[in-house]
Formats: C-alpha cells, structure tokens, sequence
C-alpha cells in the first residue's frame, strides 16, 4: 500500500459510512455504523436522536482507520458527504440546541426556528458536521437548498433579498459561511481527532448534497444519462449547465462541480426502507435461514422474486410508505393479491413499484427537458441486485448499468478531497481517474412489453383509483 489516501464520509439517513481510497479510488479500508432510528414523538416530526449523526461518524471513523495499513500520515484530505435537507441549530458554541431535524420532519421545510434563546447558527447536517470536525462555522453552498434556506441559486450565496430571511425564520447572523465544492473548509482538531481516529491537521473539504455527491461518483455521464439514486429517498437526475428558476416537473439542484446543475425529478420517499421494511416482517426465520446459505436476507428472497414473471401475476405496489406533505392522505398500497402469489411476488412486487415510479417522474422531467435518454445509470445498495438492474432495463426500455466498483457518495466526497490537495487538477478530473468501468443490462423485449402494457393500462393512473378512498379513510385512521 502507498499513498496518498483520501477519507470520503458519507452519513446518510439510515447509516454512517466512512472509507478511505487510494488516489486511483479503490477503497483500501472501511467502516459503518447503523444509524439509531429515527424519534417520531409525534405526527410531522422526525429528528435523529442526542448527537447521533456525530457519534455514528465517529465510531464509523475509528473502524475505518483501526483497519487501515498505511501510513496515516499519507491521508491528505477528508471529504464531508451528509444528508441533505435536514435542518440543524446551534449554540454559540456549535452545540446543537435540539436534536437535528431530519429531511422526513415536516418542519424541515417550513419557517421553523426553536424557541430558545441560545440560538446563535441555522444551519445543515453539513454545516453542523463541518464544525465538529474544524471548529469553525461555515457550509457547502451545495448543500442549501432554496425550499429551505434564503440562498441564491444563482450566485450560491445567501440572498440579499431580506424578505427570504423573514419567509425562513432566519436572521443574515445565523447562517454560516459559505464555501464551494472542493474548497477546504477547515482542518481537524486535536478534539475531533480525538474522537475520530482521523490525524489532526488533515484538510476538511467541502463536497455538495448526497445526491449530487454519489452523481459525482458515478464518473462521466452526458446530458442524455440519468442517474437514479436508491437509497431511503430515490430520486433521478441529470446535469445540466442552466439554472432552471421554476420548473414543473423537476427541480434544479446543486452539482458538485461548482456553478454546475442538476435536474433531479420527483422520487420515492422511503423507497429502499419499504424494501427493508418487507424483509423486517418476515421475521428471524428467513434472516437465519440465509445466514445459514451465506446470503444476506435480500439475496435470499430475490431468489425466489426471480423466478416471478414480469408484473408479479398482476400485484401492484403503489409507494406511499411515507405520504408527501401536500398529500398526507396517502398510503403505501398492494393490490390485486390471488392464490398464486408469495413473497417472491410481494418482494418483486415493491421492485417493479419503484422502477415503474421513476419511470413516470423521469419521462415527465425529460419531456419539459425536451430531452430524450440514451442510458439509466443505478447507483446505491440497491444497485448490487441484478435483478433489480433488469427490472430497471425492462421498465424504461433502455440500458441500465452500475458501476463495477463499491463508491457512492463516499466515493464522491473522496474526489472533491482528491482536488482539493492537489491530487488531481480538478474535480472533473478526479472523477474522471476515480472512477470505474460500467457494466450494463439490456433490455428484454418480452418483459419490456408487459410493463409497458401495464405502465399505459393501469399503472400510470394508479394513484387517480387510490388517493379517493385513502382521503376518505385519512379523518379515521391518521
């Protein structure tokens, strides 16, 4: 093993990952902690419970480097990946006044400010992560978002307009510094070090939301390629140079890459925790019967969901595990259930859901667009499914690939590290040299008939059948 080595963390909604790569992006040492679940006291309010999202990263942190044989001496950067769209506040101190406020809170997307006169910062799961890291106040602009933070999208700092820090909740004093995608933000301290097992003195850089991190880290992609993004929220973009101010069925997110976009459509709350969720209610059984045939529980049942034909014998799934805010009525829906079918069908079943979902929020963002695609590519845990991959294929009737190596936003935040230091000349670069080779599924025509038959006969209207009878049952049972 040599150097140089690059630390990506990537702490997402259900787990902390932190990795540390060599500069040709192959990781080289790891570690994971699973997340503590997520306190719901009451309707609209989720919030990661004490200091969880320091302590995983810590503790993820120290298993990283306990199990790293080179030199620490030789890791020249650390890149901060976190979820996006939480909201954090803070102390003068930088010490959270309550727990952070997760993406799934009702309040992350309302002026909501605590009622608590040691508020000094507002602030993201970044920008609250950067600080425990360096000690000082300040955030990728690439991780504030205008439905949340008075920042304008144009020049990617905070407005001037005063009236958004009044439609926020927000005072210009509370909001932390700004930095740019690759910009070191700080260095780790003595404390943080301490805590981590990470050297002190190494650079912090900033990186931009998960999504558009674990973009990065899927190498290059034209205009005319989608990635989509499995994990707890699923969702699909593209890049794209124009700053979009209002469309209808996207939105225009921050890239990596500073002063660049991306086009993401409408996505699936909770989409791969529904898949958990399943294998959850089957129970110890299924988990010690594929522990005891050296499977995880997912390869398990996807033994079973392949040999499902395509549609699941006419089981539909409709993914409102977790309903929009606009729509609270809504429910998770499986219907159409027979004698034929099993769990292969009802694990199929929520596959084809997801894939059959995208397909539809994808087409609506490629048609305003006006764009036509040429190749989906799939990133997230999700990805390692071949089957999963097909269904993909079959649904949207172009090739599906993923990337043949292990890297995700981990992977990404480790190239906008590589920049900063000088590893590689730039970020573009950096993933360019970083990244790995893609393997792709074709279509099937057979399958890819049926579920196009079944996206044009029922599927793309599915919800106009269900919203009116999950209204009605809202008042009794929300």
């Amino acid at each position: 093993m040599h150097g140089p080595y690059l630390i990506g963390i990537d702490c997402g909604t259900q787990s902390a990952k932190v990795i540390v790569y060599d500069a040709a992006g192959n990781a080289v040492s790891q570690g994971r902690r699973t997340l503590q679940p997520m306190s719901r006291p009451r309707h609209g309010v989720a919030v990661h419970p004490g200091d969880d999202l320091w302590d995983s990263i810590a503790a993820a942190s120290r298993e990283a480097l306990a199990g790293f044989e080179g030199d620490p001496l030789e890791i020249a950067g650390v890149g901060l990946c976190t979820i996006r769209c939480c909201k954090t506040f803070l102390r003068a101190d930088g010490s959270l006044v309550e727990p952070v406020i997760s993406w799934m809170d009702d309040r992350a997307y309302q002026p909501y400010l605590p009622d608590d006169p040691e508020v000094a910062y507002a602030t993201t799961s970044s920008g609250y992560l950067g600080h425990r890291f360096t000690g000082r106040f300040c955030d990728t602009a690439a991780n504030n978002i205008l439905l949340q933070w008075p920042i304008d999208t144009d020049t990617w700092q905070w407005s001037d307009d005063p009236t958004l820090f009044e439609q926020f909740g927000v005072t210009r004093q509370m909001m932390v510094d700004l930095n740019m995608p690759g910009d070191v933000v700080g260095h780790v301290t003595p404390g943080a070090a301490a805590a981590t097992g990470i050297p002190a003195g190494i650079p912090v850089v900033a990186t931009a939301n998960d999504k558009a991190v674990e973009m990065l880290s899927a190498g290059s992609l034209t205009d005319t390629t989608a990635l989509i993004s499995l994990g707890t929220y699923i969702a699909a973009m593209v890049h794209g140079s124009e700053n979009h101010h209002a469309p209808e069925f996207f939105w225009t997110n921050f890239a990596s890459v500073p002063h660049r976009y991306l086009y993401e459509s409408n996505g699936v709350r909770r989409g791969m925790w529904t898949l958990t969720w399943f294998l959850d209610l089957l129970g110890d059984e299924v988990a010690q019967r594929a522990e005891s045939l050296g499977l995880t529980r997912e390869a398990y049942i996807e033994r079973e969901a392949a040999t499902v034909p395509a549609g699941s014998d006419g089981l539909m799934t409709v993914l409102d595990w977790l309903a929009p805010t606009d729509k609270p009525f809504r429910k998770g829906v499986m219907l159409g259930f027979d004698a034929r079918h099993t769990r292969g069908h009802l694990y199929r079943s929520i596959l084809e859901a997801i894939a059959l979902t995208m397909k539809h929020h994808v087409d609506a963002m490629c048609d305003e667009l006006g764009i036509t695609l040429d190749e989906i590519v799939i990133s997230g845990g999700g990805s390692s499914s071949p089957l999963f991959m097909q269904i993909f294929a079959d649904v949207f009737g172009i090739p599906a690939s993923r990337s043949t190596h292990s890297g995700g936003a981990g992977l990404g935040a480790a190239i906008c590290a590589a920049a900063a230091a000088g590893i590689h000349p730039d970020i573009e670069t950096a993933a360019s040299r970083m990244t790995k080779d893609r393997e792709s599924f074709a279509p099937d025509p057979a399958n890819l008939d049926v579920y196009r038959r079944m996206n044009d006969t029922v599927y793309d209207a599915i919800r106009d059948a269900t919203d009116p009878l999950l209204e009605r049952s809202y008042p009794l049972f929300h």
